[in-house]
């Protein structure tokens, strides 16, 4: 074929692209939710919902499809069309954990991010009764025995089961593991004194009145400014709960910017901010590109923890 031909074609293709995504979206937009009705994310993408169909001009309908940890409704947006009409809210455990645990036909590098929404550092939180009362008294019980430090998280392979594994294996110590089913059992299991420590949003420590120890985070957090930070005390580790919108695999340039860009007005504007801070979450936006580079990163280093945990997948 004549090269006036090739690149005559090719300049169609480009107008007819960049044409498609100008109109896009033209209908409503799917919004997947890979949790249940009232969950914390349900709880975000209904927030930024109405902003998003704003900013897009469109309604967007949130579909909810909980189970398996996240990962059917997960599993259901990487198999959809990537035209744009199909999206999800998704946090980094379904992404970053659960293909590393269970056999998925998709992973951190095979979706396509649009942009982050929340970002939640995690702490680590002090149960009652505990034998000690700070951080260095943490590490010393620890340290004093194989499983003399008790903790619990809120299942196994969670964010942050994963998050305290990584930090006992910085530590050098063993410790006893005791999964629950979700954060609420957990906690009562700390007030209770079954366990001694355990890693989650700040907003659990505040609302069960338990102190925090240290935080997963860059800088101390404003909520517990006397708690420091992780690397405060010689362990750089930072984890948090975040997410945001992702997209199937191969969705076109065009169209995810239209999206990441109606995904900032959303996520910067008041009412979002307001909302996300009423359900004790963090707004924060990130570009695709970011975003995918934190999931990316993040899933690296969960596959070396739960293959070191003896979960991973055979």
């Amino acid at each position: 074929m004549p090269s006036r031909t090739v690149a005559c074609l090719a300049a169609l293709a480009l107008s007819a692209g960049a044409s498609f995504a100008q109109d896009y979206p033209t209908r409503a937009i799917t919004l997947i939710v890979p949790y249940p009705p009232g969950d914390n994310t349900d709880l975000m993408a209904r927030a930024l919902q109405p902003e998003l169909s704003k900013a897009l001009g469109q309604p967007v309908v949130i579909v909810n499809r909980g189970g398996a940890a996240g990962t059917i409704g997960t599993m259901e947006l990487a198999r959809a069309r990537p035209d744009g009409y199909t999206i999800a809210m998704v946090p980094n455990n379904p992404v970053t954990a659960q293909p590393h645990l269970n056999r998925l036909q998709y992973s951190a590098e095979r979706l396509r991010c649009i942009c982050l929404v929340y970002d939640n550092p995690q702490v680590l939180v002090l149960g009652r009764n505990a034998p000690f009362r700070d951080y260095a008294g943490m590490v010393a019980h620890a340290k004093s025995a194989d499983e003399a430090l008790v903790y619990g998280s809120p299942g196994q392979g969670s964010t942050q089961h994963l998050l305290m594994a990584q930090l006992l294996n910085a530590l050098g110590v063993k410790a006893l593991h005791l999964p629950y089913q979700g954060a609420r059992p957990m906690a009562q299991a700390a007030l209770g004194g079954q366990i001694m420590v355990f890693v989650e949003s700040p907003t659990i420590p505040t609302n069960n009145n338990l102190p925090v120890l240290a935080a997963f985070s860059r800088e101390r957090l404003s909520s517990f400014p006397e708690a420091p930070t992780l690397t405060e005390v010689g362990v750089p580790i930072e984890g948090a709960s975040h997410g945001g919108l992702v997209a199937p695999d191969g969705l076109p340039d065009a169209i995810a910017a239209r999206l990441e860009a109606a995904c900032e007005t959303g996520v910067t504007s008041e009412t979002f901010r307001t909302a996300a801070s009423r359900l004790a979450a963090v707004a924060r936006f990130a570009p695709g590109a970011a975003f995918r580079e934190r999931f990316v990163a993040e899933s690296e280093a969960n596959k070396g923890t739960i293959a070191a945990l003896g979960l991973a997948r055979e």
